[in-house]
């Protein structure tokens, strides 16, 4: 369990990369805003606290593997990498330039640290399945942990993966699923109502947590006991905000796509300093 210190300390990096995410999207003008906002507070908890990781060797073996299913959020986990040591801060800048490796989606072939390519909805998390499978046909220990988007569960591909991890009884694997209740076309409920989310995911034999996506203890628990299930994937289902941190940006579907002008990078940068 963590302690109201390390807590206070998860909470003030995940401030931090979320004016990161801001300031590359701003130099980039381009990018998803919203849903990056949103996943950072259970990335940060994944990358800084509990995830093995070795960004001086990112090919480690042993290490547990991030798949980001929500490809379109690569700025949150470019954001993570960067802070973790993998490349330099200064790249961030670089985002989506001719040139730089950092793709407007997360690419394995340019970006240290990155998994797998991912972008297509629907796709990572069958990925994350076979790198569950890869891990137990090879005897080793790593967990791998997938972040998807509430919108991406309309895709009918997430669904044969999660029956594949249950007949497989893949304990290792752990699937977020960022719930802000906002898609690029509006509400989820309006475009392709999948709720509830936690019962389905219980038919298919998985075990299933639900959680506030932006309390750090709580999600660090749940972390805790997912990886006490030895027998089952456990399916994380984190309440969160679209835009979180940013109040003119909460709630909103239109900042899912659309980058901070100059103006609201200022006020966005004002905000976060407040928390």
């Amino acid at each position: 369990m963590l302690t109201h210190q390390q807590i206070r300390e998860l909470e003030e990096t995940a401030c931090h990369l979320r004016v990161e995410v801001l300031k590359m999207l701003h130099s980039s003008q381009s990018g998803h805003t919203g849903g990056s906002l949103s996943a950072m507070d259970v990335m940060a908890v994944l990358f800084f606290q509990r995830m093995r990781h070795n960004p001086s060797q990112p090919a480690w073996e042993d290490r547990d593997r991030f798949v980001l299913s929500k490809g379109h959020a690569a700025p949150a986990l470019y954001a993570c990498l960067a802070g973790s040591g993998y490349f330099p801060r200064d790249d961030l800048k670089t985002l989506r330039r001719l040139g730089s490796h950092l793709q407007g989606h997360p690419d394995m072939r340019k970006t240290p640290g990155v998994e797998v390519c991912t972008g297509s909805l629907g796709q990572g998390i069958s990925q994350a399945v076979g790198l569950a499978l890869a891990a137990r046909l090879n005897s080793r220990d790593s967990r791998v942990y997938t972040l998807l988007g509430d919108g991406e569960m309309q895709e009918g591909q997430v669904w044969e993966a999660v029956m594949s991890a249950a007949h497989y009884k893949l304990g290792s694997l752990c699937a977020i699923v960022d719930q802000n209740g906002l898609q690029i076309d509006g509400a989820v409920e309006n475009v392709m109502n999948v709720g509830p989310l936690g019962p389905k995911f219980l038919a298919f034999n998985w075990h299933v947590l639900e959680v506030d996506g932006h309390d750090i203890g709580a999600i660090s628990r749940a972390f805790d006991e997912a990886e006490a299930e030895t027998e089952r994937p456990t399916a994380i289902i984190a309440r969160t905000v679209k835009g979180k941190g940013v109040p003119f940006f909460e709630h909103k579907a239109s900042y899912h796509g659309v980058a901070p002008s100059d103006d609201e990078l200022e006020l966005a940068l004002q905000a976060l300093s407040l928390h």
